[in-house]
């Protein structure tokens, strides 16, 4: 289980869902300062990519007190600024097939 060091509220919001997000890909935030090009070189499965979905959008409706439709947008927002790339094969990119 991941757990950020950052609590989810309006302020710390982006630091809670960076951390989980690099978490899930196996990297910790302290990883992040060795590596100037983390943004570009690490990446989701699509299984995780689907775990992150799942526990970002109710959070985000949970903090920001808003619907469904808004938790989304939000949602990709964020993930189209700071998101990682996401492996849509996992088997076969890791073969280098």
């Amino acid at each position: 289980m991941i757990t950020p060091k950052y609590k989810p509220n309006r302020f710390t919001m982006t630091q809670h869902l960076i951390e989980y997000m690099i978490g899930l890909a196996g990297y910790k935030m302290v990883d992040t300062l060795s590596n100037d090009k983390w943004h570009s070189e690490w990446k989701l499965t699509s299984e995780q990519y689907q775990e992150f979905v799942k526990y970002s959008i109710p959070l985000i409706k949970k903090v920001f007190r808003c619907n469904r439709k808004k938790a989304q947008t939000t949602f990709d927002w964020f993930y189209g600024v700071f998101g990682l790339k996401i492996i849509k094969n996992y088997e076969k990119s890791r073969l280098g097939t």
